[in-house]
């Protein structure tokens, strides 16, 4: 089994999952993060540390989210490693707010 990051992460990209994960199994593009499957190690460190709730182990994930299993395997070994705390994107708070976590 392994995590996924679903749709909570798009425009938010907070990235306090990525200090907690002992591997480097988060990658990035300019909109959210990705769980590599075949890096991570399923720890579940990442869970809580999501400030939206973005991120379920696999057998989890809610069937409206089922899509993103894929997503995550096909796009994470495409793109750049994350592995450092950065910069929420601009309106992340926000987002946020309106996914109704304060």
């Amino acid at each position: 089994m392994t995590y996924v990051v679903t749709t909570n992460c798009q425009d938010c990209r907070f990235t306090d999952c990525v200090t907690v994960c002992p591997v480097d199994c988060f990658h990035g593009d300019g909109r959210m993060l990705y769980i590599d499957p075949d890096e991570c190690i399923d720890c579940g460190a990442c869970v809580p540390e999501c400030p939206v709730e973005a991120i379920f182990a696999e057998d989890d994930v809610p069937e409206s989210e089922q899509q993103w299993t894929a997503i995550n395997a096909e796009k994470a070994p495409q793109l750049p490693v994350v592995n450092e705390k950065g910069d929420a994107l601009p309106g992340a708070d926000e987002r946020k707010k309106a996914l109704g976590f304060a």
